[in-house]
């Protein structure tokens, strides 16, 4: 299935410092820029063709999130992983998900249902050709259309601090646990629940996915 027919639409156009987070975003996520690296606002707005006060707004925005350090004088450093620091955002985590998946199921209008069942469709495909490339933009889909769901601006944004850790961390790892299709399968089984309107099986869907995540998460101990 072709993830575009199921991109959950945005109320408005991205502006430019939106783009540049999301590509710088990607950037880290991905490791094109890795943990520890030094970055530079001047290069970073050459390359993606924007001025510099989108890339710099961006950055800060990052900086928020955890992602980069901003460091007065010095420069920009990609922040290194941190197995502890993963852990403690978890904890935290873990809540704001099962409240989110709870809230989507109880608030997700028929639209959002159905596009729940078309990523839940979609995810599985992705599963059954273990496409690691198809199942990422997926991944951001369904928390784009959980955070829509819930219409919670508060848990959202929370969560948003959360993420782009959470998916450097994932994608750092999970190729050497090979876990693609549990991931999946965890994904489907919210995503199943919240276009049935379960709002309990939301939840505790929702808490069997972060307690896997949490066992992932100390596992790499032994991945390193």
């Amino acid at each position: 299935m072709d993830s575009s027919i199921i991109e959950t639409k945005r109320q408005h156009p991205l502006s430019k410092a939106d783009e540049a987070h999301r590509i710088i975003e990607e950037k880290i996520v991905t490791m094109a820029l890795a943990p520890g690296s030094l970055i530079s606002e001047n290069d970073l707005a050459t390359e993606l063709n924007f001025g510099r006060t989108p890339v710099r707004e961006a950055l800060q925005r990052l900086a928020a999130e955890h992602l980069v350090e901003i460091m007065p004088r010095r420069g920009i450093r990609v922040t290194e992983m941190n197995l502890k620091q993963q852990l403690r955002l978890i904890e935290v985590r873990r809540e704001l998900e099962i409240l989110e998946a709870g809230l989507a199921a109880q608030r997700a209008n028929q639209a959002q249902r159905q596009q729940f069942r078309q990523l839940a469709s979609a995810m599985k495909q992705s599963a059954d050709d273990n496409n690691y490339l198809q199942f990422v933009p997926l991944d951001y889909q369904y928390h784009q259309l959980l955070a829509e769901a819930a219409d919670n601006t508060f848990s959202a944004g929370m969560l948003v601090q959360l993420n782009g850790l959470s998916h450097r961390f994932w994608h750092h790892y999970h190729q050497q646990a090979d876990d693609l299709t549990i991931a999946a399968r965890l994904h489907i089984k919210v995503a199943t629940a919240i276009a049935g309107q379960e709002v309990e099986g939301a939840r505790k869907a929702a808490a069997e996915h972060m307690d896997y995540i949490h066992s992932f998460t100390k596992s790499t101990i032994e991945l390193d």
